[in-house]
């Protein structure tokens, strides 16, 4: 049993390492919430298909950095540290950030603007790449017995955060200011504001105190030794990625894409679009620690079946009933439903996922079979749902792309296998 101090440190802890996580995200999300008006500032084209698709391509290619990030930024943190690990990722995205919101448009520089651009987003990814498995790991290793799930869930919690409060800033800009200013200027203003907050978020988490279950590594192995363990683990890692498959295309299916999806495939208003993705960052924030909750209780696997087999069998219904009749309600009532498989997915998935990782390179581990998910599946979720709608003539293909990703997950679900003794207790 903790002390009434020792609960307060803990609930200080994830609030410190969480809100980083927020900052992080929040910035490497809201991209995709305007891309509509970025792409018609850096990709301007004859075809508005053509100039989303590049500009939806873009925000793609940040995940193809994730892996790289995983491996170079997971490796370093393995070796000196968690906390500052998590600082160095919280730098270059900031650059990222920065670089993106302050460069001129296409009108102004012309075809540089989308090259710097490209580069802004290519250090946004390789910071993400080992932001999450960071953070997850970080909690995974503070979390006090039993409760491991309902510890992790906080981490993907503070996403849906940045995911309601990237939202509340989106219905704000597109109420004040008209289609006009959101194009010219407004899209710019969610970046400055991520920039404006990440000194605050660089406090917090100098402040961590570093893991127990770091310190008592009795070795820090190098880069060297990082990839000769990961190579031997590879079977390990590809599992860990099929795992991950569903809850990343899940999860930029519901809150990046959605605003683009409520515009372009709905013809819905702006607000009408950010409304309904504020309301998904909530259902997402009491799902997450519900499915972490249970699975602590009742076991991670039992969950990872489920939950894609239901998504298989009722996905393309539901987007199905949805695009015959668009409303609020009725995509309100789909995108629910989808955030109902995220958050009880995600948070039994998370934490085992850092459970069955190698301990001395959990972090490098996590995030490079996360990493590869997303670079595959779930960062292109965006850009491959736009091209199925348009090559398919049909706007409930998206729901194709997310019953392929359960698939791949309920797969992974049957083929993992619960590591011996407890592997978050090894040094």
């Amino acid at each position: 049993m903790l002390t009434p101090e020792e609960r307060r440190e803990k609930i200080k802890a994830v609030f410190r390492v969480a809100s980083g996580n927020f900052m992080e995200m929040y910035d490497f999300i809201v991209f995709g919430y305007y891309a509509k008006e970025i792409s018609r500032t850096f990709f301007p084209s004859g075809s508005e298909f053509a100039s989303l698709m590049l500009t939806l391509m873009t925000f793609g290619a940040g995940y193809l950095m994730r892996p790289v990030g995983a491996l170079v930024l997971g490796a370093y943190i393995d070796r000196v540290g968690r906390k500052q690990g998590l600082i160095v990722t919280l730098a270059l995205m900031a650059v990222g950030t920065l670089t993106i919101a302050a460069t001129p448009g296409y009108a102004t520089i012309g075809a540089l603007a989308p090259v710097i651009i490209v580069i802004g987003r290519l250090l946004q990814g390789l910071s993400a790449g080992v932001e999450l498995g960071g953070v997850s790991v970080y909690l995974a290793e503070i979390a006090t017995p039993g409760h491991r799930g309902f510890y992790t869930s906080w981490q993907s919690g503070s996403q849906q955060v940045a995911v309601v409060f990237t939202a509340v800033l989106g219905v704000a800009l597109n109420t004040w200011l008209g289609a006009a200013d959101m194009t010219e200027y407004g899209w710019r203003i969610p970046m400055f504001v991520g920039c404006a907050i990440i000194p605050l978020i660089w406090m917090f988490r100098r402040s961590l105190a570093e893991t127990e279950a770091f310190l008592k590594s009795s070795h820090r192995p190098n880069a060297k030794e990082v990839m000769q363990v990961l190579a031997g683990n590879w079977r390990l890692i590809l599992i860990g990625m099929m795992m991950s498959v569903m809850t990343t295309t899940t999860f930029y299916l519901i809150t990046a894409y959605t605003p683009t999806f409520g515009r372009q495939a709905l013809h819905l208003d702006a607000v009408t679009a950010m409304q309904v993705t504020l309301c998904i960052g909530l259902s997402n924030l009491f799902w997450l620690p519900v499915g972490g909750a249970i699975s602590d209780r009742f076991g991670r696997r039992p969950i990872l079946l489920i939950i894609p087999t239901l998504a298989i069998a009722t996905s393309y219904l539901a987007m199905q009933w949805l695009v015959q009749a668009p409303s609020f309600g009725s995509l309100l009532a789909v995108e629910m439903w989808f955030s109902f498989f995220f958050g009880m997915y995600n948070g039994a998935m998370i934490p085992l996922l850092a459970e069955i990782m190698p301990p001395k390179v959990r972090t490098a581990g996590f995030s490079l079979a996360f990493s590869l998910a997303t670079a595959v599946f779930g960062g292109f979720t965006p850009a491959i749902c736009t091209y199925l709608i348009e090559a398919l003539g049909n706007k409930a293909a998206p729901a194709l792309w997310l019953s392929a990703a359960a698939l791949i997950s309920l797969t992974a679900a049957v083929l993992v296998k619960k590591r011996a003794a407890n592997p978050m207790m090894e040094p």
